[in-house]
């Protein structure tokens, strides 16, 4: 029996184990069948608490379909306030280690317990052959690419794993349906978050 904790930072959930005092799973089938939002408890993937030689705690990332992520800003948070809430730290500063390096976080603390948290991402990483995407240019900015027949208009950057920007005019669209068809698009050989901005105003 395994016990988990399901977490979720602005609507981006996870479920996590902690790693340092029992044995879990990794195969893509386990993460596959944790994840699943029907049969499964349910999320965007699992993260993995475990010990580290050269920081606090290391942490692993797997998506929903089993492949193992770099980073993620919002899973790092819940992380640190796992750790700390079930007495694994009483460290208010953390450093832990990822797949894209090293992250600094700053635990809030009020009566026992993680208010927040805030997570040094580092400096953006625009660099093509760094994020990485296949693109002729050094960087991707407001460039036109085709996925499934249709043109946008994107920016890439990496924050320790590949995100794909592009502004638009209305968010009335299947996001569900278009989003994997970027992730899985050749552009981007490590996969891709994708990002569809609005703007409101100015203000």
């Amino acid at each position: 029996m395994l016990k988990f904790l399901k977490m979720e930072g602005i609507g981006n959930d996870y479920v996590y184990f902690d790693g340092i005092n029992q044995d879990v799973p990794t195969d893509e089938t386990f993460i596959k069948k944790v994840s699943n939002r029907h049969i499964g408890i349910g999320s965007d993937g699992v993260i993995i608490i475990l010990p580290s030689e050269t920081c606090d705690f290391r942490m692993r990332m797997f998506n929903l379909d089993g492949s193992e992520g770099k980073m993620c800003g919002n899973g790092i948070r819940c992380f640190s306030k796992f750790v700390y809430d079930q007495g694994l730290t009483d460290k208010t500063t953390l450093k832990i280690e990822t797949l894209a390096g090293i992250r600094t976080c700053e635990l809030n603390v009020e009566d026992g317990k993680v208010t927040s948290v805030c997570v040094d991402m580092g400096e953006p990483i625009t660099l093509c052959s760094d994020i990485p995407v296949n693109y002729s240019k050094v960087e991707m900015v407001n460039a036109p690419i085709e996925i499934d027949g249709n043109t946008y208009y994107c920016t890439a950057v990496s924050m320790g794993n590949p995100h794909v920007v592009q502004y638009v005019d209305t968010l009335d669209f299947d996001i569900e349906a278009i989003g994997p068809k970027f992730e899985h698009a050749s552009l981007f050989p490590e996969s891709v978050n994708t990002e569809f901005v609005k703007v409101v105003d100015r203000e």
